[in-house]
């Protein structure tokens, strides 16, 4: 793909002095010269884009934008004026991943451009395969999606999260926006929780420390009903995947004991997943979209306002169905 093969542009954002944006990016050489890190302090994002220029001998084109990468203090102020600046312009592709960052990542470019020549690069191609591969290991989104959540009736988009230092850049989970405002994040099992029940990702890995087992190959379909006065929600989760690895101390070979580990892993997955909702009503986010299975043909429409007091409230009931493939290598006799 010609985006695959054109120099790729990240575009680090965070908070300059008096009110101004600190833009970095790294120049994208077409020749064999050494890369460097561009730093402008700016009062607006177009105004970057101009001044990069000003400063570097080739003009660097917004359609090379892949990666927004955005700081986790500055995105708690809002980030929908740097998103829609974005969007205004033409050129820039559907391909363009917005991303939190916790730490700073310049020091982490400055630290790996002499490491690693196309460092940028490689950050945009591993975006790009959890995309394109649906794999729930991190949440992937971009730009376009972002936008089309934060502009339905129930403005709650979610992002990815990493942690940047001088020697590393790490996934570390997803943010939950209210409107274009960070308002908290989740991680490790939270995380893979809202991987399994919120879309048609698998989990290559799933494992779960608390009972000493890792499940693989994990795929999920989630059904949920609300019902009719918005009170009470019922969840129901069937989970598909196999034993990758366990250090327990259940003899798993034995079909009875296999059976009461089963139930164990459910009850584990409920008790987490009804946690993590609760945390969602009191953090006042909607990010699994529930609220729009409160919207029917000819009924009128519940307001964003309506539909948080009634989720703050609602009893919840979830309800796992674990099936473990059969396991191989194992003697039947």
């Amino acid at each position: 793909m010609i985006e695959e093969i054109a120099p790729v542009i990240f575009w680090s954002i965070k908070e300059g002095e008096e009110g101004k944006l600190q833009i970095s990016t790294v120049s994208p050489p077409l020749i064999k010269e050494k890369k460097r890190l561009l730093s402008l302090q700016v009062d607006f994002l177009q105004q970057g884009k101009k001044d990069f220029n000003l400063i570097y001998y080739r003009e660097l084109k917004t359609g090379q934008i892949r990666m927004l990468l955005i700081d986790e203090e500055l995105a708690k102020k809002g980030i929908l004026p740097l998103i829609s600046t974005l969007l205004l312009d033409p050129d820039i592709s559907q391909r363009l991943y917005p991303v939190i960052v916790k730490g700073n990542f310049e020091d982490y470019i400055k630290n790996h451009l002499d490491k690693q020549e196309n460092i940028d690069y490689f950050l945009y191609r591993m975006f790009k395969h959890y995309e394109k591969y649906n794999q729930g290991e991190m949440t992937i989104v971009n730009i376009h999606e972002y936008m089309r959540t934060l502009y339905s009736p129930f403005p709650y988009p979610i992002l990815p999260v990493f942690k940047s230092s001088k020697n590393s850049f790490t996934y570390e989970g997803t943010a939950f926006f209210r409107n274009d405002k960070l308002i908290a994040t989740v991680n490790t099992m939270d995380d893979q929780i809202i991987q399994l029940i919120d879309n048609d990702h698998y989990l290559k890995l799933l494992p779960i420390p608390d009972l000493s087992v890792t499940l693989g190959q994990v795929r999920s379909s989630t059904y949920i009903e609300l019902n009719r006065n918005h009170s009470s929600i019922s969840i129901q989760v069937n989970v598909n995947g196999r034993l990758e690895e366990y250090r327990g101390d259940k003899n798993i070979v034995d079909q009875d004991e296999l059976a009461v580990f089963r139930q164990e892993v459910e009850s584990h997955l409920e008790n987490q997943t009804t946690e993590l909702l609760k945390k969602m009503q009191q953090w006042k986010v909607d990010p699994l979209q529930i609220g729009t299975r409160s919207l029917h043909p000819f009924a009128n429409r519940i307001s964003e306002k309506e539909w948080m007091n009634a989720w703050e409230q609602m009893k919840i009931e979830v309800e796992y169905r674990l099936h473990i493939q059969p396991l191989t290598n194992v003697s039947k006799s």
